[in-house]
């Protein structure tokens, strides 16, 4: 299994997307609605993600002809997959976190701040008369 699987934010809403239920087998077109991707997204992600070990793809065992469709390729997350994904997208998580927000100290308020007009500081505009 590869250690390492390129986590973008596209790759990590799929990974969301089997992370909600990872015993649960999901086919293509039903990633790509709940993740709200295209298949030109979705499927290199896939090939990634299997390849890495991550998810294992199966087709499932229908006669075309009766279901009048296809076969399915569903995918199923395996345990080192579901247990490299949490850890993956807590480190993406990491990465997205903003710097703590500091409010700066009082200046005044915004009328003398900005310079507006008077006839801005009015009952329409949220100050008082």
């Amino acid at each position: 299994m590869a250690d390492e699987v390129r986590i973008t934010e596209t790759t990590a809403v799929v990974l969301r997307t089997f992370l909600d239920n990872p015993k649960e087998p999901h086919y293509g077109f039903e990633i790509m609605r709940a993740a709200g991707i295209s298949s030109g997204s979705l499927y290199p992600i896939l090939a990634r993600l299997e390849k890495a070990g991550w998810i294992d793809g199966h087709l499932e065992d229908i006669d075309p002809k009766v279901e009048g469709r296809r076969a399915r390729r569903y995918y199923t997350m395996t345990g080192a997959g579901e247990f490299a994904a949490t850890q993956a997208l807590q480190r993406f998580a990491n990465k997205l976190r903003l710097p703590a927000w500091v409010p700066r100290p009082a200046t005044g308020n915004a009328w003398t701040r900005f310079g507006l007009p008077q006839w801005c500081s009015g009952a329409a505009f949220g100050g008082m008369r």
